[in-house]
């Protein structure tokens, strides 16, 4: 497994991680609302960055596209999640339009995901 897939895999076990401590603080913090919302979305993704890593790896789907995939997800929770979790945390912004531009990110990291799936490497 070359250092991209093992960077994946690192990522989402941290996402898998901090999925399960959001979880655990959005039961004990009032209007956990936003945090139970980033706890997830970080516990969906875990699985398929971990999948994406091994995907990549196996030479399933086309490597370049499978890495970029990974890595815009990364991004998309980065900002989703952590706007998410800082509003309900600190109510604050991590940073303008971050929820938004995280979620349109996390939808694009899908569609390079099935594209990652379509598009044949070079030989």
């Amino acid at each position: 497994m070359s250092l991209p897939e093992r960077m994946l895999l690192a990522l989402g076990a941290l996402s898998g991680l901090l999925g399960v401590a959001l979880s655990a603080a959005a039961a004990h913090v009032t209007g956990s609302g936003s945090l139970q919302i980033a706890a997830q979305f970080l516990l969906f993704h875990a699985p398929v960055l971990l999948a994406m890593a091994a995907l990549v790896a196996g030479g399933f789907v086309h490597p370049k596209i499978g890495r970029l995939a990974g890595y815009v997800l990364v991004v998309g929770l980065i900002l989703f999640c952590g706007d998410l979790s800082r509003r309900a945390l600190s109510g604050e912004a991590l940073a303008p339009m971050a929820a938004p531009t995280g979620g349109v990110l996390l939808m694009l990291g899908w569609i390079l995901i099935a594209a990652a799936g379509f598009v044949r490497p070079r030989a």
